[in-house]
């Protein structure tokens, strides 16, 4: 009997074992088929917005770059230092770390790996930040400076968008830039539209890149061109091809392919002193947070065209006697108005206040809404002190955007060109950025 019950103890604890370890063997693969999921998740996530520009979040202000207000478009030469800055006004000291990527000419991801275009390591913390102070609205402000101990710079030439997650390893926001290894040149000129349907409203861009130290084999496939228009990025002109050679030189000559509507001179305001009245501010409030009312805007389509000087839709973060704007210049919510009687805006037609402030981005907060009360289209937008230009653009249901709908295209509107060439090697495995050329319409020509 003992031993028919130590055989049954046996039995018994044996039978306990290999449940157990049927157990121990289900949660290992549940655990492996989750880890598994997440990885892949966290890979998916990060291959959906690795090639999607992803636009600010409300509380992000201010983004920029170290470019100087006239010309704010983001190109460093290889091997130079640059540096980025925001403001986060929640204000409560919020954790960011930074990414670097590679792009393509059209902006998808390139096939190097990281340790090929970056010297260093990056998914690092921006350590230098810094609390406002004397100011009603609070904020926190970044300045990530490049290089730094963990990210000396970059290898290689091209495209670039920095990326800015947060705790949660979430994606806030990011920015592109270009970096630029010098070894072409791009020649530029600004000239009239040759079709008289749009001699008056259009400004076409006319250039030649051409190169000592490349020769260009092959050029409809190696060689890329990019045209930007008042440091816009989201109306640039590519995917053209040379129409003739000179030797090495490739030229291009469109008319159509390479012209871009004129515009006309931005709006602008400056509040460097944010209690009272200053350019273009009709009268100020003391509420929650100061209130700047702008003078009502009005249609420009059908006047003529008056040149104002303008900074081409940049921006500007400066103030009257603060020693320290980065942390001490104060943020205003700015009234917009926009009276559009005597044009009748399309059903599906939005209207957006734009202007590099947020990289001319499209979102809720500067969208002109109608007021059936004020009968005029307004907006309000928390901006930081300064100097600031904006136009007032439609949007259309598909996307389209029609600068000129509300402001007109006038063909002797002051615009910034500039032309990027890419190249890309027999076999290469990333476009590189080997020139830039730049014009300016106020020189433009028939």
């Amino acid at each position: 009997m003992l031993v028919l019950a130590s055989l049954s103890r046996k039995r018994n604890y044996q039978t306990t074992l290999r449940y157990i370890y049927h157990l121990l063997q289900s949660y290992m693969k549940s655990y492996i088929l989750l880890s598994i999921t997440v990885i892949a998740g966290f890979f998916y996530a990060h291959s959906q917005t690795m090639d999607e520009l992803v636009n600010d979040p409300d509380y992000i202000k201010s983004v920029t770059f170290n470019k100087p207000p006239e010309n704010m478009l983001p190109i460093f030469t290889l091997g130079e230092g640059f540096e980025i800055s925001f403001d986060d006004v929640i204000g409560d000291e919020a954790d960011y770390y930074y990414q670097f990527e590679h792009y393509d000419y059209n902006w998808k991801p390139s096939q190097l790996f990281k340790n090929e275009f970056l010297k260093g390591i990056d998914d690092m913390r921006i350590f230098n930040y810094r609390n406002s102070f004397t100011t009603i609205q609070p904020y926190s402000h970044y300045d990530l400076r490049i290089p730094n101990q963990f990210t000396q710079g970059f290898k290689v030439s091209g495209n670039y968008m920095i990326h800015i997650y947060n705790d949660d390893r979430e994606l806030v926001f990011s920015r592109k830039f270009m970096v630029l290894d010098d070894k072409a040149v791009v020649g530029v000129e600004i000239k009239r539209a040759r079709d008289l349907q749009y001699v008056n409203s259009q400004q076409r861009v006319q250039f030649f890149v051409d190169s000592g130290e490349i020769n260009f084999i092959n050029p409809n496939d190696q060689l890329k061109v990019a045209i930007i228009q008042n440091s816009d990025l989201n109306t640039v002109i590519t995917d053209i091809k040379p129409q003739f050679n000179l030797g090495n030189k490739q030229v291009y000559r469109y008319d159509e392919k390479t012209s871009f509507w004129a515009g006309n001179e931005f709006l602008n305001f400056e509040n460097r002193d944010f209690r009272s009245p200053n350019v273009n501010i009709d009268f100020v409030r003391k509420k929650d947070l100061y209130e700047a009312y702008l003078f009502v805007d009005g249609p420009r389509k059908d006047l003529e065209y008056t040149f104002n000087p303008d900074i081409n839709g940049n921006f500007l973060v400066t103030t009257i006697d603060n020693e320290d704007n980065d942390v001490q210049a104060e943020y205003v919510n700015i009234h917009f108005a926009l009276d559009t009687q005597g044009i009748q805006l399309p059903p599906d037609a939005r209207v957006y206040i734009m202007g590099n402030y947020n990289a001319f981005q499209l979102h809720d907060e500067n969208e002109a809404v109608f007021n059936p009360k004020s009968g005029k289209y307004e907006a309000v937008i928390l901006l930081k002190q300064g100097f600031y230009n904006y136009r007032y653009q439609v949007i259309y249901e598909d996307g389209t955007q029609d600068p000129g709908f509300i402001s007109g295209n006038k063909w002797q509107t002051e615009n910034q060109y500039s032309v990027l060439a890419y190249y890309r090697e027999l076999g290469g495995r990333y476009d590189q950025l080997i020139g830039i050329g730049e014009a300016n319409s106020q020189n433009i020509t028939n």
